[in-house]
């Protein structure tokens, strides 16, 4: 790439780059020409942001709903599991944490995550494995 020459603004120089650019055809069929850009209503000032976010699939919850997020996804994994013990130190990990985080978080919003009553979710657990294999 050249150097700016002394004698131009910066302004100048990068508008003569966008001019011979568009001369040699460097802006031609770029994805998503023609298309209007995608934005909100003007309601919301972060829509770009939000648009990126789901773009690069980063996720960003506070600390209490990530944790409850995780819980959810646990609980929801549990019928895979064919191992008991697997199953209760899997729970008896994630309620250590719940219980680490009910007794220190500090800011966001507040959890509301109870902690597990891991036997009683085991005893569920072993009882839906039995059902299944009477089925």
């Amino acid at each position: 790439m050249a150097r700016k020459p002394a004698e131009l603004s910066f302004e100048s120089w990068i508008e003569q780059q966008i001019q011979q650019a568009q001369r040699d055809g460097l802006f031609d069929a770029l994805p998503g020409a023609g298309r209007p850009l995608e934005s909100s209503d003007g309601v919301d000032p972060l829509w770009w942001a939000k648009q990126l976010l789901r773009r690069e699939q980063v996720e960003f919850l506070p600390p209490a709903l990530e944790l409850r997020r995780k819980v959810e996804k646990l609980l929801g994994a549990l019928p895979a599991l064919s191992d008991e013990r697997r199953v209760r130190a899997l729970l008896e990990e994630l309620d250590r944490e719940i219980r680490r985080f009910n007794a220190t978080a500090t800011s966001g919003p507040p959890t509301t995550q109870p902690p597990l009553d891991v036997d009683e979710i085991v005893a569920r657990w072993r009882r839906q494995r039995e059902e299944q294999s009477k089925a």
